[in-house]
């Protein structure tokens, strides 16, 4: 299945996405922070679900956005990472070196941006990787809306940078924020991923196969203490694409409006929200809030233009069509971690904590500085074209 709108009609979506996200974290904001404060966590803190024999599910709304509803977010990351390694920005292996070199470069130095802010408080350094990650869809957005005149090459390297910077995130969830391992759930989990690979090779290109087992997985990875969101984007890899069409396409294309206009949004408001009253200067003084507020706005950018450098030394100069004036103006908008940076800093506390509220004080200060700084540099560098008309230079040379 193609898309088949206009370029234009893609970006005005990325705008208004990226503007019903901000506006919903603001709202979450207000929300903690005015007499509707503790109506509001209560009803966050709300359980339900299902008990019935061994299955016994019952969790708070909180819970329920974050680990059963971000899991389709997981499963739209894994479809778009198959996708681009396939048939977009990262199917050629020449493409693969530079993106993949900038996310690289992109996730270690915020990392250590972070811990050498932190190093004197050993207590805060588990929070290491949550200004390591890019938020797609909300860095794409800002960008569609306050970079109108950076070229199309530029968002087509931003995604195949976010993309790649998604996988790193997942692998780091995976790796490092994970409750103590459940062998037998671990290994029901593996016996699953099994199947869904199983029917990939004999052929199945159906897709409701693979997203009922993707139920399944979903719940033996909630009990292996792997975060359950890591089965949705083992889901969307294992889901069958092709060029034109395939099983995957069509999951992306049914669930993005959902995943855009609902699930994000309603993750941001869950999470965004800080109290600010009687805190915010011990927030404005947590070093945690600034090693995560300078490892978005200095890191990653110095960390996508390091990575960008050492491939193009080892390479012989960058590619055709790319310039490192192109790379300025898009580096600043990979400090856009809202989305990603959030969903690691829930898993790297405890909710009520102090550095779980720094961390997330730290990521909108870190993502609101650098969409200033990427907005002010792109406008520098690529006027908007009808700015560039008035200049008597049509060309935006």
């Amino acid at each position: 299945m193609t898309d088949r709108r206009g370029s234009s009609d893609l970006v005005d979506d990325g705008a208004r996405a990226g503007l019903v996200l901000a506006g919903a974290a603001a709202l979450g904001m207000l929300l903690s922070n005015t007499p509707l404060a503790a109506s509001w966590h209560a009803l966050l803190d709300a359980r339900w679900g299902i008990s019935l024999g061994p299955v016994h599910l019952v969790e708070s709304n909180l819970r329920w956005i974050n680990d059963a509803l971000m899991a389709l977010f997981f499963l739209q990351v894994g479809i778009e990472i198959k996708r681009e390694w396939l048939f977009g920005a990262l199917a050629e292996r020449r493409a693969r070196v530079l993106p993949v070199a900038a996310a690289l470069g992109g996730m270690v130095l915020p990392a250590l941006v972070f811990v050498a802010v932190n190093a004197e408080h050993p207590v805060n350094l588990n929070g290491w990787a949550v200004p390591a990650a890019t938020d797609i869809a909300f860095a794409l957005g800002l960008m569609a809306l306050f970079a109108r005149g950076l070229p199309a090459r530029a968002k087509v390297f931003l995604t195949a940078v976010a993309v790649l910077d998604d996988l790193g995130a997942v692998v780091i969830i995976a790796a490092f924020y994970t409750a103590e391992l459940s062998g037998p759930m671990l290994g029901l989990a593996v016996a699953t991923v099994i199947a869904m690979a199983l029917l990939s090779s004999f052929g199945v290109r159906r897709a409701w196969p693979y997203l009922g087992l993707g139920v399944v997985l979903w719940w033996w990875v909630m009990h292996s203490g792997v975060h359950p969101t890591v089965a949705g984007v083992l889901t969307g890899v294992l889901l069958p694409q092709q060029r034109n069409g395939g099983a995957g396409q069509r999951v992306e294309h049914a669930l993005a409006p959902f995943v855009s206009w609902v699930v994000l949004p309603l993750f941001a408001l869950a999470n965004a929200g800080i109290e600010l009253h009687g805190s915010l200067g011990e927030l404005l003084r947590s070093p945690v809030t600034w090693g995560v507020a300078l490892g978005l706005l200095l890191g990653k950018p110095m960390g996508i233009l390091a990575g960008v450098f050492a491939a193009a030394r080892a390479g012989g100069g960058l590619p055709a069509g790319y310039s490192w004036r192109m790379m300025l103006a898009l580096a600043g908008f990979c400090g856009v971690g809202f989305t990603m940076s959030l969903f690691i800093a829930d898993l790297a506390w405890p909710d009520g904590a102090a550095a779980f509220d720094a961390a997330r004080m730290g990521v909108l200060l870190g993502t609101l500085l650098a969409v200033i700084a990427g907005t002010t540099v792109a406008a520098r560098l690529y006027p908007r074209p009808r700015a560039r008309q008035a200049s008597g230079d049509p060309s935006g040379r």
